[in-house]
């Protein structure tokens, strides 16, 4: 699979975070077999880990921004 399919189906933040609310509020639940509660915790870890990717984005981003505008000259009268 290839970077811009992957990047393509790669959820949002907000879609992956509400996705793991889900997975987490059912395994809280309970009442599920083994196998299905080892599969939503791994599907809870790629969630867990897509969102962390989408802050470290933003981090980084933002840190860009920051840096640029410190790098900026300053108007002076």
């Amino acid at each position: 699979m290839s970077g811009e399919t992957a990047s393509s189906q790669r959820p949002s933040y907000e879609a992956a975070r509400e996705e793991l609310v889900e997975v987490v509020r059912r395994l809280e639940a309970g009442g599920t077999t083994l196998e299905d509660s080892l599969a939503l915790w791994e599907r809870g870890e790629e969630l867990a880990t897509i969102c962390q990717e989408w802050l470290d984005g933003a981090r980084a981003r933002l840190d860009q921004a920051l840096k640029a505008e410190g790098d900026a000259p300053t108007a002076e009268a």
